[in-house]
């Protein structure tokens, strides 16, 4: 019996980069994701050179995989969110690698546009934590949306 290559691809592990500062949000997060019925491994670091490092299989970060989605936080330590979108966006290798901004506000995607930059999505990030499980089945929607038009038509 022929099988689907989507269905297929949507029973893989997706590799999930969370790029949060907020150790109480990353626990939420974390949580949510588990909880989810959504096929994951969710990686989380606290600050933009770390995601950077992250992405490109460096230092403390060698072994780990590509990630296949990126939530990215925009207000980080250091090298802000919009840098490290910016530094993704102007590397071909990462071109294939959907980023979410996570937005407390439709300001914040505004500012984000304003400069150029232009994320494959953005979500409204969760205040409350019973909000934490609507956000997951909104990645899961658009995770869902980016295989099945990914997906060879047959």
């Amino acid at each position: 019996m022929p099988s689907d290559s989507a269905d297929e691809q949507s029973q893989e592990p997706i590799e999930i980069l969370l790029v949060e500062p907020n150790p109480g949000d990353s626990r939420l997060f974390t949580e949510s994701f588990k909880d989810a019925k959504i096929v994951n491994n969710l990686h989380v670091v606290s600050d933009g050179e770390a995601a950077l490092d992250f992405v490109n299989q460096r230092d403390d970060y060698a072994d780990r995989p590509r990630p296949d989605l990126i939530l990215l936080e925009p207000r980080l330590p250091g090298k802000s969110g919009m840098e490290v979108l910016a530094e993704l966006n102007n590397e071909p290798a990462f071109s294939a690698i959907p980023i979410v901004i996570l937005t407390s506000s439709e300001t914040e995607e505004d500012i984000a546009k304003s400069h150029g930059l232009d994320a494959d999505q953005y979500i409204q990030k969760p205040v409350e934590p019973d909000e934490f499980i609507d956000f997951v089945q909104s990645v899961e929607e658009f995770w869902l949306a980016i295989v099945h038009q990914s997906a060879p038509n047959n």
